[in-house]
């Protein structure tokens, strides 16, 4: 069984539908409010948990209801939780989702996930170094990102660094990373304006970039290569780019090639679409595996 690690944010999203998306001053009905576990780090974690993954969750939550909601949600779908302790005296990160027309925007709030430090990863060292691979965002301070990216040099350990949401990274991450899985928009505020073909030359079979239900794109050392996407009816494209990524790890940590890695998180990308909410709709290895996409 392949052995994960995900370093990174928990949080509670706090999701309003709506057949409109407001504009600046404006008020608009919503359809709907819900509740529901997530943040980037949680998500993909609870992603190649339920692609059959052993996984260990490292991450900070509140003392509040919203911790234990999180916590016990990580539980629930298998993955190790010890390594995710709650701040006393301080609020679980939120992230407040627009959802209209079946697409989202998001502001998310640290908190608690503030305090995931590079002190605090350090207690959960030796099971970094027990990793078959590391999966990292960007919803936990930069400074945790670098000594990450360290100790994953240090041990041998593969790591997948998801720059979301989009932040510069220094260019010892991006050296060290074994991949990097940007979308279009944060591979601009990674690499700026240089032609995005020219930047993934520079990072032949390192730099994945997503392009929704286009698919990915990489370079492979002579080519540019595209691993296409599938076509779904969309219902929640919330947790979409979390479920690659976590789809991602399991693949390449079972010794799938690139490209068969990148297209079994494409199908689980997929299908994760088509429900309501982050994880809601984050597929089985057997839906994954069951032939149902085209």
């Amino acid at each position: 069984m392949a052995k994960i690690t995900v370093i990174g944010s928990a949080s509670m999203d706090l999701v309003v539908t709506s057949a409109k998306r407001p504009r600046a001053g404006e008020t608009v009905l919503g359809d709907s409010f819900k509740t529901v576990p997530g943040g980037k780090g949680a998500n993909q974690a609870v992603a190649a948990a339920r692609l059959g993954a052993e996984v260990t969750m490292i991450g900070r939550v509140g003392d509040d209801s919203f911790g234990q909601v999180i916590l016990n949600n990580l539980k629930a779908n298998g993955i190790v939780a010890d390594y995710v302790e709650p701040v006393t005296d301080m609020e679980s990160g939120t992230a407040h989702i627009i959802l209209a027309e079946g697409d989202n925007s998001i502001v998310f709030v640290k908190a608690a996930n503030d305090l995931v430090t590079p002190d605090y990863v350090d207690r959960a060292a030796e099971v970094i170094q027990g990793s078959d691979i590391v999966l990292i965002q960007q919803e936990i301070p930069e400074e945790t990102v670098v000594h990450v990216s360290d100790l994953c040099a240090k041990y041998g350990v593969p790591l997948i660094l998801n720059p979301a949401p989009a932040r510069p990274v220094p260019q010892s991450v991006i050296e060290k990373a074994a991949y990097i899985t940007p979308n279009e928009h944060e591979a601009l505020v990674l690499f700026g304006e240089e032609p995005l073909g020219e930047v993934l030359r520079r990072y032949p079979n390192k730099l994945i970039v997503t392009e929704g239900k286009k698919g990915v794109r990489y370079y492979d050392g002579s080519q540019e290569v595209v691993v296409p996407g599938y076509k779904v009816e969309a219902v929640d494209t919330t947790g979409a780019g979390d479920t690659f990524n976590g789809a991602f790890a399991v693949a390449l940590a079972e010794g799938m090639s690139l490209s068969d890695s990148l297209d079994f998180a494409n199908r689980a990308a997929a299908l994760s679409v088509t429900k309501f909410g982050a994880q809601g709709g984050m597929p089985t290895r057997r839906e994954v595996e069951g032939g149902s996409l085209r």
